[in-house]
């Protein structure tokens, strides 16, 4: 399978959903996104998304209502069509609901169908028991925001195919991003990594070690990272950054134990920027 796949699916409307939709639909796929709560509003995360790219002329020339033509919604999995070279998974962290939406989803589309879930860190091989034919099944790990962000991890368990990792990379190569493969393992590579970064500046932050801008600009102008790790947690949301950590933690064990203080802010509504404020201030907050 090599080219631009023709036809994409996408499982969930939000932030993620529609920027992996975006993407695609920008290489030149035709995508459908089955959205059950609002299939509206996952058409304008599209939409507004292709108008900044195309404000940063990342459109490569293409017009905005043409690449947003060919993004479609259906309510759910089982109406997606059957007729997809790739089916991308990207509903919450909740393995449940990720099982039940992966075998929903094999039941409709083709055998030859590529489907991949886009978690950050729960057990690809564990996702695929799911299926009746896990060599079909991989991980494709977007970073958000989609459009802008460089990388996308692979995630390849012993089930899978070695033709459906070299379709998956070079359609990642043909989105004009970087691509990483690693071996299933919990966090994989670059949630594992971030996370205990992440905790450690928490933990630092609770113990009156420097405030949070202070951890931040030692981690960019220090080492050279573009972002701090609190802002990081602010971008990607806690609430999402906490489900991560207290599944390494039962799965990897009690080092990677969110701290009280994640805890807190979670409980409290801080979610990161979509809310307003997490480690920071954010203006123009959006879920």
């Amino acid at each position: 399978m090599t080219g631009v796949p023709d036809r994409v699916g996408v499982i969930g409307g939000g932030r993620m959903g529609a920027g992996i939709a975006q993407v695609f639909a920008t290489l030149g796929s035709e995508v459908t996104i089955a959205e059950a709560a609002d299939q509206s509003a996952a058409l304008d995360r599209v939409t507004t998304g292709l108008r900044r790219a195309h404000e940063r002329g990342k459109l490569d020339g293409q017009d905005v209502d043409t690449v947003a033509a060919k993004v479609t919604t259906v309510g759910g999995p089982l109406e997606l069509p059957s007729a997809l070279d790739l089916v991308v998974e990207a509903v919450p962290e909740i393995p449940s609901l990720k099982v039940d939406v992966l075998s929903a989803v094999e039941k409709v589309v083709d055998p030859s169908t590529i489907i991949a879930s886009n978690t950050s860190s729960i057990s690809i091989a564990e996702l695929g028991s799911a299926l009746e034919d896990s060599s079909r099944f991989i991980g494709m790990h977007f970073f958000n925001p989609v459009p802008a962000s460089v990388l996308v991890e692979i995630i390849r368990t012993s089930s899978t195919s070695t033709p459906v990792v070299d379709a998956v990379r070079a359609w990642v190569q043909l989105l004009g991003k970087a691509e990483v493969l690693v071996n299933d393992s919990p966090g994989f590579a670059t949630s594992r990594l971030g996370v205990c970064l992440g905790l450690e500046a928490m933990r630092m932050l609770e113990e009156g070690v420097a405030d949070a801008e202070s951890i931040d600009r030692a981690m960019e102008l220090g080492y050279r990272h573009p972002m701090g790790p609190l802002r990081s947690t602010d971008l990607v949301g806690l609430d999402v950054r906490l489900a991560i950590a207290e599944h390494l933690a039962r799965t990897l064990g009690p080092r990677f134990e969110p701290p009280q203080l994640l805890r807190d802010k979670v409980a409290r509504g801080e979610l990161g920027r979509k809310a307003g404020r997490g480690f920071h201030e954010w203006e123009g907050s959006s879920s």
